[in-house]
């Protein structure tokens, strides 16, 4: 009997800026094939790490024909579409499924808190039926620390009924457990993402797919042997809390640098400022020292 074929692993791609805070696009070619060929199977753009909520249109188009024509095969992109508006969330998602790419994560509406599931459903709907017959790999990213919207297991429901073939997944990022156990028992025919890496084993055991996720910036092929081989490191874990002891969107940026022995990667967007240098070195030197100890373990 073949395999099946899940998700896999997909680096949420950070996002380079040139001192002007213009997108540096060679940067950025250049680390979604460095990731890829360390054991990712797809990269992602436009996410909470690639600080997707700040970048426009102009720096989308640039950012998805700079990957593409770097050598990644377009059907390896997924792209992260967060607007509040049906009109933005549908101008974005087209961009990129013009561009080729292989599906979208599609956040809700952030501004308005805790709105009505009626109306959450109904902003989704105008989305997916706005963007006509190129819809395609929708994943439902479910992240309510930063949208304070959070998806609920009967809105899923509702919308991989009204969107048979074009919801794919959920991407659970509430750090959650009880949350991530509900989406697995109610729609485990759906792929079913772990955004906390540090649930990602116990995840996979129950029928998980894989994650879109930071580290995968940082330790692929650590990632990789969990979601495909079940091999654990005991390494993740140390690795995940030492990292969401820092600002975490910085500290990643600043783990990138590290890895490359490149400065061009600490930059962040404003509002979002850069870990300071101090800081970086400090963080470097903890992130070599946990790598440096533990041996892999085969999962339950």
């Amino acid at each position: 009997m073949n395999k099946k074929t899940i998700f896999g692993l997909s680096a949420a791609m950070v996002t380079p800026f040139g001192p002007d805070g213009a997108v540096d696009l060679k940067r950025l070619a250049g680390h979604a094939r460095h990731v890829l060929s360390r054991g990712c199977d797809t990269v992602t753009l436009f996410g909470t790490t690639g600080e997707g909520f700040s970048i426009g249109m102009r720096d989308r188009g640039s950012m998805l024909d700079a990957v593409s024509a770097s050598g990644v095969d377009a059907a390896r992109i997924y792209a992260g579409v967060s607007a509040t508006v049906v009109d933005e969330a549908v101008e974005q998602s087209l961009l990129a499924l013009d561009h080729g790419a292989r599906g979208l994560l599609l956040a809700p509406p952030y501004y308005f808190k805790d709105p009505d599931e009626d109306g959450l459903y109904s902003w989704f709907c105008r989305t997916i039926e706005r963007i006509g017959a190129s819809a395609r790999g929708v994943i439902l990213y479910h992240i309510p620390g930063q949208t304070a919207v959070p998806l609920s297991v009967d809105l899923v429901d509702r919308l991989k009924r009204a969107f048979p073939g074009v919801i794919s997944g959920v991407k659970d990022s509430s750090g959650d457990w009880a949350t991530t156990e509900a989406f697995l028992a109610a729609h485990g025919e759906l792929s079913i993402l772990v955004g906390d890496e540090r649930q990602l084993a116990r995840a996979m055991a129950k029928g998980a797919e894989g994650s879109i996720c930071g580290l995968a910036n940082l330790q692929p092929e650590m990632l990789r042997a969990l979601i495909h081989d079940g091999k654990d490191d005991p390494r993740l874990e140390p690795l995940v809390n030492l990292i969401v002891s820092y600002p975490v969107l910085p500290a990643i940026k600043a783990l990138v640098a590290h890895i490359h022995g490149d400065e061009g990667f600490v930059a962040m967007r404003p509002p979002l400022t850069d870990l300071p240098f101090s800081r970086r070195v400090e963080l470097a030197s903890a992130f070599e020292a946990i790598l440096a100890g533990g041996a892999i373990r085969k999962s339950a």
